[in-house]
């Protein structure tokens, strides 16, 4: 399957056609609300979470408590981030065979060896490992690793980005329910973000548009964690290639292991006046 191309493209954006991008993230309940210890009956929004089954040849391959929408690029951008396809062009079609399914149908000739199909694992919204069977199906190894060309950050061009994430971040808005991930140019620009009750996600989803888009690998890009950086969130940026990885939170240990062996740029606890920089070069 070609990428799908667009003059946007050009311009770094990663639009694509989904057919299921724009289900509801977010859910209209009546709540109480106690302020100063009066009760009063409101309208409040949370974000949706519901199961999505991922599918090669109508075969389970995972279960993920998602929110819904983005489900292609979910689905894609989990397959790639696992190992278990290496480029678009190994996918014939992605059928979506209700709400909660989609189904993913390789190109003929392509199969998935029996060790891939052991990474198989129902994974909460939390978590992205939970279920795996052993410790060596934990790490998929990334073809983009270690990073060539370490990007030069300016403190100026950090201190912008978070309120560039959250000034698109409207489900978070509504429900601070929702984690995000955002994608900039090495100037700072804003090029893409996702979002999701799991974090992992949340970044599946953007690395799956990249997929689809031809843009891996994304060697020239930045990547914005609405909150921590966990193990599983450096692997994945590694696998799609991405050299420098910011989170308003704080690393993981395993987390600044990994991106010290990549030779990523790992930041921490990013704010409007500072950051610990936990692996990489000296900033500019």
């Amino acid at each position: 399957m070609n990428p799908i191309s667009s003059p946007i493209l050009s311009q770094l954006y990663l639009p694509m056609i989904d057919s299921n991008k724009h289900k509801s993230q977010t859910s209209e309940i009546g709540i109480i609300r106690n302020k100063a210890g009066l009760n009063t009956p409101v309208v409040d929004y949370v974000a949706v979470e519901a199961p999505l089954q991922i599918e090669i040849n109508d075969k389970s391959v995972s279960i993920t408590m998602r929110t819904p929408g983005d489900d292609n690029a979910l689905s894609l951008g989990f397959l790639f981030t696992e190992g278990l396809i290496v480029d678009y062009n190994a996918i014939a079609a992605v059928h979506q065979k209700d709400e909660n399914t989609i189904n993913i149908i390789p190109e003929d000739g392509f199969e998935i060896s029996p060790k891939s199909m052991e990474r198989n694992f129902y994974s909460t919204s939390s978590c992205g490992v939970c279920g795996k069977t052993s410790v060596d199906a934990i790490t998929a190894k990334s073809k983009y690793m270690p990073v060539k060309k370490p990007i030069k950050l300016a403190d100026k061009m950090l201190f912008t980005l978070h309120e560039k994430l959250l000034a698109v971040q409207s489900a978070f808005e509504m429900t601070g329910g929702l984690h995000a991930c955002a994608l900039f140019s090495r100037e700072g620009r804003y090029v893409f973000h996702s979002e999701d009750v799991g974090r992992h996600n949340a970044l599946d989803k953007l690395i799956g548009h990249s997929l689809m888009a031809g843009r891996l690998p994304l060697s020239e890009h930045i990547l914005l964690l609405s909150g921590r950086a966990s193990f599983e969130l450096v692997q994945k940026a590694a696998m799609a290639g991405i050299p420098v990885i910011l989170a308003v939170g704080a690393p993981s240990s395993l987390a600044i292991d990994l991106a010290k062996e990549n030779q990523q740029t790992l930041i921490g606890f990013l704010k409007k006046t500072g950051y610990n920089i936990y692996s990489g070069e000296a900033l500019s």
